[in-house]
């Protein structure tokens, strides 16, 4: 059972990676970008507040994802491990993640870093083709990745459990290193 959090900026490929490394262990993938798309689709008070906030390429606020979190966290398939995707996203979230496994009982193994140069992640954003990844948005979102996420690395190489994965290179290569992290039985 391992419980894993993936990091890195927009476009690095933590969704896909999280998908199929979640499909080989059958561990659960939990997004909250996709909790959040879907909450946006379905039209729910929480999808709306927070599509004002993906339109100007913002991060959803705290309170908005915090108790979807929890919820998504207790569900049974999330019981034998779990790969969070997309969460969390600042340093406090990064503590109050800490606290909250602690109140369930659960802990993260690993905090999994995907590298990769701006340049190739503007690439892959633009040819992804979300209505919202247009250059001025991705711009800004990698703005708010540096100015508010990527503390979150210094929060989990304190802790002692981050790992920094290449993640320009091809997918097979990239969820290669995943799965040695995975099945690994010690902390480097």
């Amino acid at each position: 059972m391992k419980r894993l959090i993936f990091l890195g900026p927009p476009g690095a490929g933590k969704g896909t990676q999280a998908k199929l490394l979640a499909d080989t262990t059958g561990i659960a993938h939990i997004s909250t970008g996709e909790m959040l798309r879907s909450a946006i689709t379905s039209g729910t008070t929480l999808g709306k507040k927070a599509q004002t906030y993906v339109d100007m390429g913002e991060l959803v606020p705290d309170d908005l994802l915090l108790d979807l979190l929890l919820a998504r966290l207790r569900e049974s398939d999330a019981k034998n491990g779990w790969i969070l995707d997309g969460f969390p996203r600042n340093a406090s979230q990064a503590a109050f993640l800490d606290k909250l496994l602690i109140e369930i009982n659960q802990a993260c193994d690993y905090a999994i870093n995907l590298e990769v140069p701006e340049r190739v992640l503007m690439d892959r954003l633009l040819v992804r083709g979300r209505k919202d990844d247009n250059p001025e948005t991705i711009r800004r979102r990698l703005e708010v990745y540096h100015e508010h996420t990527a503390p979150v690395l210094d929060f989990y190489l304190q802790e002692g459990n981050l790992k920094s994965v290449n993640g320009d290179r091809p997918l097979e290569e990239v969820n290669k290193s995943l799965q040695e992290i995975v099945n690994g039985d010690s902390r480097e």
